[in-house]
C-alpha cells in the first residue's frame, strides 16, 4: 500500500447479526474501522434491534431484512456487495424451545445452513485471484455439540467426538457437519469455532442470566433446574466477539477452534451471586434474594456440565478471555437494571 492510501476495507456478510452474539460481532466488526458489515437477520422473537443502535448510522453498516434459506437473496447480497468473508450466526438456539418444537431448528439450522453453504459456494466460485484465496467461510457453533462432562477436570477440546443431547444442540452438529463436508468436498475455505455460554447486555431475557437478573430484580421467584449442580463455562459475549473475529481473519482453512472463558460456575452458584449483587446495588426492604429461588423439575436429558479448553486459539491467535466472570456479571447486572422498563419478563424456565 502507498503512504496516504486509504486503507483496504473487506466486506463481511453476518447472518444473525441482529442475534446476542451477532449483534456483539457487527458492533466489533464496525468498530475494527477496516469493515463493512451487511447485517442479515430475519428479526425473530430472539432478535435486538436496539443492540445495533451505536453501529446503524456508520456508513459501513447495512441491514437486511431476509431469511438465510432464501438463496436467490444471499447470492443477491454476495454479488452485489462483493462480499469477502461470511460469518454465520444466524440459528435457533435455546433448548427448552429446542425440546417444545424441534421443526424450527432443523429449518435454520440445518436446512437453512445448506442453502447459505450453496450460495456461498456459487459466489466463491466466481472469485479470482486474491478475492478467491482469501474468501472464508465462519461457521459458529456451540460447545453443546459435544454432549456433556463428568464433574471432574476434563474440557472439550478440538478434537472431543460428537454427542449432542438436546434437539438444539443435535441440529448444530449437523450443520458443523454440512460445513465441513462442503470444504472436503467442494473445496469451500471454511473455519469453525465451538464457543461456551456466552453472556453480557442485550441477552435474550429467556436465558439463565438475564431471566435471573430480570426475575430477581422484581422480586420474582427464580427457577433453577434440578438441584442446580449444572456446570457452565461463561464467556463474555464482547470477548467472543474478538475471538470470531481473529478466527475469520487469520484462522487455518478447515479447522475448527473451541472458545471458552475459563470461568467454570454451577447454575446454583450463579443464580445465588446475582441475587446478592442485586441485594447490593437495588436492596428490597425484607427481602434477601437468596429467598426467592425455587428449584424446579430438571429439564429433559439436562447434560451436567461444559467446560472449553481454549489453548489452540490463545496459542495460534493469541486471543484471551479477558473479562472476569465477577466483573463481567457486575457489568450485565448494570445494564438489565438500566434498561429494565424494556424488558420483558418471560414465564419459560430459561435455565442452561
Amino acid at each position: 500500500m502507498t503512504i496516504g492510501a486509504a486503507p483496504s476495507v473487506r466486506t463481511v456478510l453476518v447472518t444473525g447479526g441482529a442475534g446476542f452474539i451477532g449483534s456483539a460481532v457487527c458492533r466489533h466488526l464496525i468498530g475494527a474501522g477496516d469493515t463493512r458489515v451487511i447485517n442479515l437477520d430475519k428479526l425473530t422473537y430472539a432478535a435486538s434491534p436496539e443492540a445495533l443502535a451505536a453501529v446503524q448510522e456508520s456508513p459501513r453498516y447495512r441491514f437486511v431484512a431476509g431469511d438465510i434459506a432464501d438463496r436467490a437473496l444471499v447470492s443477491r447480497i454476495l454479488a452485489e456487495e462483493r462480499v469477502d468473508a461470511i460469518m454465520h450466526l444466524a440459528a435457533e438456539s435455546h433448548v427448552d424451545r429446542s425440546i417444545d418444537g424441534p421443526a424450527v431448528f432443523v429449518e435454520t439450522n440445518i436446512t437453512g445452513t445448506f442453502h447459505l453453504l450453496e450460495a456461498a459456494l456459487d459466489h466463491w466460485r466466481t472469485l479470482t485471484g486474491r478475492a478467491k484465496t482469501t474468501f472464508r467461510f465462519h461457521h459458529v457453533s456451540t460447545d453443546e455439540v459435544f454432549g456433556d462432562l463428568p464433574f471432574d477436570d476434563s474440557r472439550f477440546d478440538e478434537a472431543t467426538p460428537y454427542n449432542p443431547s438436546s434437539p438444539y444442540s443435535a441440529s448444530k452438529a449437523a450443520s458443523d457437519h454440512l460445513v465441513r463436508a462442503w470444504h472436503h468436498t467442494f473445496g469451500l475455505p471454511v473455519v469453525l469455532s465451538n464457543c461456551s455460554n456466552n453472556y453480557g447486555p442485550h441477552q435474550h431475557a429467556e436465558k439463565l442470566i438475564p431471566l435471573t437478573i430480570t426475575r430477581a430484580a422484581a422480586g420474582e421467584t427464580v427457577p433453577v433446574y434440578g438441584t442446580g449442580a449444572n456446570v457452565r463455562d461463561w464467556l463474555y459475549v464482547e470477548d467472543h466477539a474478538r475471538a470470531l473475529d481473529l478466527v475469520v481473519r487469520r484462522g487455518a482453512i478447515g479447522e475448527c477452534y473451541v472458545v471458552g472463558g475459563r470461568a467454570e460456575h454451577s447454575n446454583l452458584a450463579v443464580v445465588t451471586m446475582i441475587c446478592d449483587l442485586l441485594d447490593d446495588v437495588r436492596p428490597k426492604p425484607g427481602l434477601r434474594r437468596r429467598d426467592l429461588i425455587r428449584f424446579v423439575t430438571d429439564r429433559p436429558g439436562h447434560d451436567r456440565r461444559y467446560a472449553i479448553d481454549p489453548s489452540r486459539i490463545e496459542r495460534e491467535l493469541g486471543w484471551r478471555a479477558d473479562t472476569k466472570f465477577a466483573d463481567g456479571l457486575a457489568a450485565t447486572i448494570e445494564w438489565y437494571l438500566a434498561h429494565q422498563p424494556s424488558i420483558g419478563l418471560t414465564e419459560r424456565r430459561g435455565v442452561a
